[in-house]
């Protein structure tokens, strides 16, 4: 007769316990980015709603964000570093192939010997990492997980792309899931489609940037603007829905709603196809800070919350989408 496998003894469900941000220091204006492309104030920002964004210094690696951003959530969760058994970050800006960047950050945080990993899931990588770090609390592997979306966007940005240019913004946002008595973190309605990866891509992979001579352009993020609107517009308002109803929440029952801040315009829309009340608190931290890709939606949760626009236990929608094309969404309350 086999032998049977001992069940796993993990929390009942998980939550998240504690939230951390960190925006580089240097602010740049959308005249900065006049000086590069033939556009105006006005234009950038009736197409994006975005005024300003941070770009990381010399020193503002994607490292040492991060461990800014994750020593805040640690503390905010009330937990020390060696309570921490497992890292997840998520970034598409760490330029080194291996090891993971989550190794160091484990490692320099003081975590001990938690397990580390790096995740690829673009804007909707912190939504990925949160239903991971949920399992893992869920199942049994790990008590405390960190999860930061994490990144450089400055790096991979064509000053002379008019369409992209003005976009995104570096950062890093973190959060600490751990164990909980009654649900705080809902199903995620997540998914991919791939038949629309070339819509939002790197101009060049790394061998043809090597390979190719060096050509005069370093390689940098790209978009079919119009084709990405129309699918994060109208289909992404769906699965929103979704994740209310499989959390068995009602746009009446919300207080918040965090999307991945990639454009004032989306955001907008999503709110009208939502039929959210005017009592929903909406993050519009674009403006302000830009597309940051996965570090958006903790950004932009760390700031509601510090701001009192939001308060601990309020119920959030979470939905984060981009290049993949990738999604995902859930219902969570705020730590």
């Amino acid at each position: 007769m086999p032998a049977k496998i001992k069940p796993a003894q993990g929390s009942p469900y998980a939550r998240v316990l504690g939230v951390g941000g960190y925006r580089p220091t240097r602010v740049v204006p959308n005249e900065e980015i006049l000086k590069h492309i033939e556009s105006s104030d006005e234009w950038i920002r009736s197409r994006s709603g975005i005024a300003t964004r941070h770009w990381a210094g010399p020193d503002e690696t994607v490292t040492e964000m991060t461990l800014h951003a994750a020593g805040k959530a640690i503390a905010d969760a009330g937990l020390a570093p060696e309570q921490v058994d497992a890292v997840i970050i998520s970034t598409v800006s760490h330029f080194k192939q291996t090891p993971s960047v989550a190794t160091e950050i484990a490692h320099r945080l003081g975590t001990g010997k938690a397990a580390a990993f790096d995740i690829s899931a673009a804007c909707a990588g912190f939504g990925y990492g949160l239903t991971i770090a949920k399992g893992l609390v869920v199942e049994g592997s790990a008590r405390y997980v960190l999860v930061v979306g994490v990144e450089r966007l400055s790096d991979l940005t064509d000053l002379t792309d008019r369409s992209t240019a003005f976009l995104f913004g570096d950062g890093a946002g973190a959060v600490i899931v751990g164990p909980s008595q009654e649900p705080a973190i809902g199903p995620t309605v997540w998914g991919s489609e791939g038949d629309k990866h070339e819509t939002i891509t790197q101009t060049l992979p790394w061998d043809v940037y090597r390979d190719g001579g060096r050509p005069e352009k370093y390689p940098a993020i790209r978009q079919e603007g119009q084709t990405v609107f129309r699918w994060a517009v109208f289909e992404m308002a769906k699965v929103a829905q979704e994740a209310l109803e499989v959390a068995g929440i009602s746009a009446e029952d919300l207080d918040v709603f965090i999307p991945h801040q990639a454009n004032m315009r989306i955001i907008d829309s999503m709110v009208k196809t939502l039929k959210l009340p005017e009592h929903v608190t909406v993050a519009r931290d674009v403006e302000t800070t830009g597309n940051t890709s996965a570090a958006s939606i903790p950004l932009a949760m760390e700031r509601l919350l510090a701001t009192g626009q939001a308060r601990s236990g309020d119920t959030a929608l979470v939905i984060g989408f981009g290049a993949g094309l990738v999604y995902a969404a859930t219902v969570v309350t705020l730590p």
